[in-house]
């Protein structure tokens, strides 16, 4: 899923190779996708994008956002693969969108379970494109231990730790997948009521969580998803989908895998205990 390390090393790709590019042609869905948000009626997109140059790419939060002249912004949000293709390519048999370039290059959309394409001029009307925008990224240097510290102080109810972390949007873009990595290292149960973490572990998961974040993203993103070219990132993860079958490689003790607040946690009961 488009998390920190992905939507920031895919705004670089993106930057980097569509700089200057005029978009020719916008072809809509060759395979409806009912879980796929547009804004507005995606049949306007032709009109509005086609002739439009694209200027830069950010990525922020669980956003990517291509910046056109006239004000123009294609965005896309968690749970879409934007792919970047070669003129000598076929376009794919199925996609969500698909924008083609005038030197014939070509961007795909696919969408696996859900997520938002969004083509529009000016300002989007949507909190968590908004949020995600105005809240301060963990990469950023302004993220410090205040900062951490201020999303403790400003919660009414005991949550558990990937409760504060990974929900509400309080860290745009920081969400179940990047939170493996960051409580195994930090050594917090995700269930860890936050009421029980001291000041000094406090401070471990702040370090422990910009480092992970600023590793994944140097890495070009995670082991278990994609960039820009649909290449898989370089940053293997410790808990994941692909290796909680493995033993711990702190204490070799097995990894337990489980489903909590609309995702599946990983955990080494032994190094992250619950009390």
């Amino acid at each position: 899923m488009l998390e920190i390390p992905e939507s920031t090393t895919i705004a670089h790709q993106a930057e980097s190779i569509l700089l200057d590019k005029i978009i020719s042609k916008v072809v809509l869905a060759t395979s409806p996708h009912r879980f796929t948000w547009y804004h507005g009626n995606p049949e306007a997109y032709s009109k509005l994008l086609v002739g439009r140059q694209i200027e830069s790419a950010i990525g922020h939060g669980a956003f990517v956002s291509l910046l056109c002249d006239n004000n123009i912004r294609i965005a896309i949000s968690d749970g879409v693969n934007m792919k970047y293709y070669p003129a000598i390519e076929p376009h794919p048999g199925k996609h969500q969108l698909l924008i083609e370039f005038e030197d014939k290059t070509f961007l795909a959309f696919t969408v696996s379970m859900y997520g938002s394409i969004l083509a529009f001029e000016g300002d989007l009307d949507n909190p968590y494109y908004s949020g995600s925008l105005a809240k301060i990224s963990p990469l950023d240097e302004h993220f410090d231990e205040i900062y951490l510290n201020s999303l403790f102080k400003d919660t009414t109810k005991d949550l558990s730790i990937k409760a504060l972390l990974a929900t509400e949007q309080r860290i745009p873009g920081l969400g179940n997948g990047v939170l493996q990595d960051i409580l195994f290292k930090a050594g917090l149960h995700p269930k860890r009521k936050i009421s029980t973490i001291s000041d000094l572990e406090k401070s471990d998961l702040f370090h422990c969580l910009k480092f992970t974040l600023q590793n994944m993203t140097d890495k070009g993103g995670r082991d278990t998803e994609k960039d820009f070219y649909g290449n898989k990132g370089g940053y293997a993860c410790i808990l994941s989908k692909n290796t909680y079958k493995s033993p711990c490689p702190n204490c070799g003790d097995t990894i337990i895998k489980e489903a909590y607040l609309g995702g599946t946690v990983y955990y080494c009961p032994s190094c992250q205990k619950l009390t």
